[in-house]
């Protein structure tokens, strides 16, 4: 049977012509959309090899510094296996009388500045390792008003040249710490924290007095010590017993232990104690001094006297038998001062060279000290006093640099180089 032609001509009929632009229009969509997933696919994998990078980077410097703080740590550890060697400066007692800081007064700014009187000594302090002094003043504030002798208070401004001079720790235990009571002390220490000089001896709470106060110098952890003999009559505050440290052998011995159980490599104790004005240190100062050694106290420095004492250096034996050196200087005698007695203005910056060795032993390698003179010019109008270096004073003179002291004085300070000489022994 033959097939309906018709049928023939309808199967083989094209599709219209919108059909096909429909389809047309269609497939393009569906190619641009695969082509935009394609583009992000690509760019996702863009971003991650660029997060990889970034990883990869951060995890190269990260090595690096692993390597660098591994070098910085042998470096550390070989530093361990080598003698440590630093340099400890002290100075004696920072007075400060009426005539003082009328003298630092400026009028016209209505401040105080003491810097002009270190001038010619403050290299020997600022280029040591650590410098330590004594405070014979209170920084109770200007509202109770500033004063003299027999209870000091000193214009703020003295901390913070003493700060800029290179004093980074100063004592402040001694027979005029509560000049102005509880609120005096708590003051003067508000204000060297202020001035960022490290204080020890007095305190404002039971948990600061408790607290061994350490310095680090070249990674030699060094505890400071200060004890007074009194306060002038002043009683204590009941409620605030710990406000300062009163010389009592059972408190040093277990502030000592204390200090060994932290660790401590040196210990240095400051001590008020004394006769005022006597070069020569009594049995009491002898006595302690002994007792501080034998317990373990590396260096004593002695403040109070006003006038310089003797110093020496001692090989101490301990309880377990062990030797090490041991450093005394019974007073330091006063740094700046408006005194007249005699020896009161002569002085010393005491220079100590120090080791720790690798077996953990500390030796007191060199003794050097600096003679220093408190001049006051009384033909100046202003900005008389001026701490001398002797020796530096007397060349000048000599070689006629500088003869602004006078023939008197200069003769003056040529004998008090002998005087220093023979008190220090």
């Amino acid at each position: 049977m033959k097939k309906n032609p018709e049928n023939n001509k309808k199967c083989k009929n094209p599709l219209p012509d919108d059909t096909k632009r429909i389809t047309s229009i269609l497939l393009k969509i569906v190619l641009i959309l695969l082509i935009l997933f394609l583009i992000l696919i690509l760019f996702n994998i863009l971003n991650n090899w660029m997060k990889y990078d970034s990883i990869t980077e951060q995890y190269i410097e990260i090595a690096n510094n692993i390597q660098e703080n591994t070098d910085n740590f042998d470096n550390v550890t070989q530093n361990t296996n080598e003698d440590i060697t630093f340099h400890l400066t002290a100075i004696g007692d920072v007075m400060c009388h009426n005539t003082q800081y009328m003298d630092a007064y400026n009028a016209s700014t209505g401040e105080y500045d003491f810097s002009y009187v270190f001038k010619d000594i403050e290299n020997y302090i600022k280029n040591s390792d650590i410098t330590i002094a004594n405070l014979e003043t209170t920084f109770a504030g200007e509202d109770v008003g500033y004063s003299n002798y027999p209870r000091f208070n000193t214009p703020d401004a003295l901390a913070y040249n003493l700060k800029t001079l290179g004093v980074d720790i100063i004592s402040t235990a001694g027979n005029h710490s509560l000049d102005y009571g509880f609120n005096g002390l708590s003051r003067t220490i508000d204000v060297l924290d202020s001035a960022d000089i490290t204080h020890v001896g007095t305190y404002q709470t039971q948990e600061d007095r408790d607290t061994i106060v350490f310095k680090y110098v070249n990674d030699i952890k060094i505890a400071f010590l200060n004890y007074a003999y009194g306060t002038n009559g002043i009683t204590i505050p009941s409620d605030k017993p710990y406000c300062i440290n009163l010389i009592d052998k059972e408190l040093i011995k277990n502030d000592i232990e204390t200090a060994k159980s932290q660790e401590a490599d040196i210990i240095i104790a400051s001590v008020h104690w004394g006769t005022e004005y006597n070069t020569v240190p009594n049995d009491t100062q002898n006595e302690l001094a002994d007792f501080l050694f034998e317990n373990g106290v590396n260096i004593i420095l002695g403040t109070h006297p006003h006038v310089l004492q003797k110093m020496e250096k001692r090989t101490v034996t301990l309880e377990n038998g062990t030797t090490q050196d041991g450093f005394i200087i019974y007073s330091l005698g006063n740094f700046i001062s408006d005194q007249n007695a005699d020896n009161t203005r002569t002085s010393i910056v005491l220079d100590l060279q120090i080791t720790k060795h690798t077996d953990e032993s500390v030796t007191i390698d060199d003794v050097n000290y600096i003679p220093i003179y408190m001049y006051k010019d009384s033909s100046a109008s202003t900005k008389k006093m001026k701490l001398l270096d002797i020796n530096k004073t007397i060349s000048s003179y000599e070689d006629s640099s500088d003869t602004s002291i006078g023939e008197n004085m200069y003769i003056f300070l040529k004998g008090e180089l002998n005087t220093i000489s023979d008190i220090l022994n």
